[in-house]
């Protein structure tokens, strides 16, 4: 690209950023000048407190401490980074190259001031100060050969951006569908919350292994004068695991190169530079070849073949629908069955909706990963029951704001619902039978994680089913009843409500509040089968199988006694739904 070219690109992307802040207001541009100013002086205070730091503190540290400190430094970097990456993954580039496609400009240049213009983000302005701080302090109070860590540090960062960039181009070809950009989405956040949890596993394995070996070691003969020995060679085996590492792991190259050169060894910081700087390459490379190719439409043959097999797939989707639609439930009628379907396959459409039970499945395993791992002492059989019924409640922790407000994800879609010709009984039937299977998958996890933790009962465990079972009956009606009178339009992507009025927010707030109160006939259970095991007319098993099946029927009836007054109730405020989930504010 030319030097004109150049200036012009640049001044048509600043005139743009002026114009944006023109238009936000003064208020939005003092704040943006505010944050910069704050940034900068955060920048210049850490590599300030680099420059100490490596003077006056780790000047005289042993060379093993300079590689922990390192890997803090990279990690804390990391995790920021990847916040950014997650929470900006879908950030539009500094200069669209899709409408520069027909001017006489140089493409490579164009992405090259899109990549420089994507490090201008709040963790770099926070830790290369830092980083280039220390390595000065360290070059000040260690020798001029710490100077070797700037290439290095340059490389690490290079590489990590140029990947990501590569990570995040591949990523926009695939959210050319909305409906896929928005499952995308909720994968990454997943990953996000998988990565960050696995450090807390991998602290709860080693854990353990350390409690299960500690018996090994007070039962020692006391004659051995040497005990240190098997701490020694532990620790010599901690270490060479450390040290293999970070010879091939490359983003850990930084802190193998600082203890080197605190070691006297100055070839492993450079080859470390040269290596980061090749794969940061490669990483370039791989991702200008990806963003040509998705604005240059290389690849038609591949379009024309999807193409040419779009007919047959279309025909196969279209018997597996017509299969899927004309399932029959036993014992349900046939328009609430239908409607039960299409609610089902709407939820499972949505990605708001999978992103939302995905987090649930995700929060459950770590939950029982660390009960696993952790030091769990298990509860006396009388207090099992309490504990399947504890499984039962907090099952339905995670679907309460789907529960209760079942309209509100439906936005335009509930104009079909106004308009079929079907009983308002039997929309909230198909509603509320729409949603067993998400119940009954994730209760009967949480039931068979909590059967094999805790090592309860076969007779408490059939119980425990029909517990779940009498509490989404009591959930359902309550849900029934503040979805009618107290709907509210769900953002699409995700559960958030729109901006609604103050008093909506706290009627919403109050309205999760009784929850409890629908759980609470849950709890009869354990508690009159203790009372009753007392007595010893029957094994405690079956008396907690009675009982819940017992409360069960008895919600069975309240249920079905509940749906012709409520479908009257939905017939009346139909309108009112109407006008809140399809009323669009921004």
């Amino acid at each position: 690209m030319e030097t004109s070219q150049l200036r012009t690109v640049l001044w048509l992307r600043w005139r743009l950023t002026k114009n944006q802040w023109a238009r936000g207001g003064q208020v939005s541009a003092a704040l943006s000048l505010a944050v910069v100013v704050i940034v900068s002086v955060v920048g210049l205070a850490g590599s300030l407190a680099g420059v100490l730091l490596g003077v006056l503190r780790l000047a005289d540290e042993p060379p093993r401490t300079l590689l922990l400190v390192w890997d803090g430094l990279i990690f804390a970097f990391l995790f920021f980074w990847i916040i950014g990456v997650v929470s900006n993954i879908q950030r539009s580039e500094t200069i669209d190259m899709g409408k520069m496609l027909h001017l006489p400009v140089s493409l490579r240049g164009l992405f090259l001031i899109n990549f420089l213009a994507s490090h201008l983000t709040l963790s770099i302005a926070l830790f290369l100060p830092g980083m280039l701080g220390l390595t000065l302090g360290l070059a000040l109070g260690r020798g001029i050969a710490m100077l070797a860590l700037l290439p290095l540090i340059v490389g690490c960062l290079f590489m990590i951006t140029a990947w990501t960039y590569c990570l995040r181009g591949w990523l926009v070809t695939l959210m050319v569908n909305p409906r896929r950009r928005r499952a995308v989405i909720a994968m990454v956040t997943f990953l996000f919350i998988l990565i960050v949890q696995l450090p807390n596993l991998a602290g709860n394995l080693m854990a353990r292994q350390k409690r299960q070996g500690r018996p090994a070691i007070v039962a020692a003969p006391e004659a051995s004068e040497t005990p240190r020995s098997p701490t020694v060679s532990d620790e010599t085996g901690r270490n060479q695991w450390v040290d293999t590492a970070h010879r091939v792991v490359p983003f850990l190259w930084p802190a193998q190169g600082a203890m080197c050169l605190a070691q006297g060894r100055v070839g492993p910081a450079l080859w470390g530079s040269a290596g980061t700087l090749l794969l940061g390459s490669l990483g370039l490379a791989r991702a200008y070849r990806t963003t040509i190719r998705f604005y240059g439409g290389v690849g038609t043959a591949t379009t024309k073949k999807r193409r040419r097999q779009k007919p047959k797939r279309a025909r196969q989707v279209s018997r597996s629908a017509r299969s899927f639609l004309e399932i029959r439930l036993p014992g349900v009628s046939g328009e609430a069955a239908a409607l039960a379907l299409a609610s089902f396959r709407s939820m499972m459409r949505a990605p708001e909706i999978k992103r939302m039970l995905g987090t649930n499945v995700l929060i459950l395993f770590f939950l029982g990963m660390m009960t696993l791992f952790g030091e769990t002492k298990r509860p006396d059989a009388a207090f099992k029951p309490l504990v399947v019924t504890l499984a039962v409640a907090v099952t339905y922790f995670g679907l309460l704001q789907l529960m209760f407000n079942q309209f509100g994800h439906d936005r335009n879609g509930f104009r079909t619902l106004v308009l079929v010709p079907a009983q308002r009984t039997h929309i909230l039937l198909g509603k509320n039978i729409a949603l067993i299977p998400f119940v009954l998958g994730i209760g009967g996890i949480f039931l068979l994680l909590v059967q094999i933790l805790v090592a309860i009962p076969f007779l408490i465990v059939v119980a425990g089913a029909l517990q779940l079972l009498t509490a989404f009956l009591s959930v359902s009606l309550l849900g029934n009843l503040l979805s009618i009178l107290l709907p509210y339009r769900v953002a699409a992507g995700s559960m958030k409500p729109t901006k609604t009025a103050a008093t909506v927010t706290f009627l919403i707030f109050l309205s999760h509040m009784l929850f409890p109160l629908a759980i609470a006939p849950l709890f009869l259970v354990p508690l009159l089968g203790w009372l009753l095991g007392k007595l010893d007319w029957l094994p405690m098993g079956v008396i907690h199988c009675l009982l819940a099946a017992l409360i069960l029927g008895v919600f069975v009836v309240l249920y079905g006694i509940s749906l012709p007054p409520l479908g009257r109730l939905l017939g009346r405020r139909e309108q009112k739904i109407l006008e809140v989930v399809t009323q669009e504010v921004e």
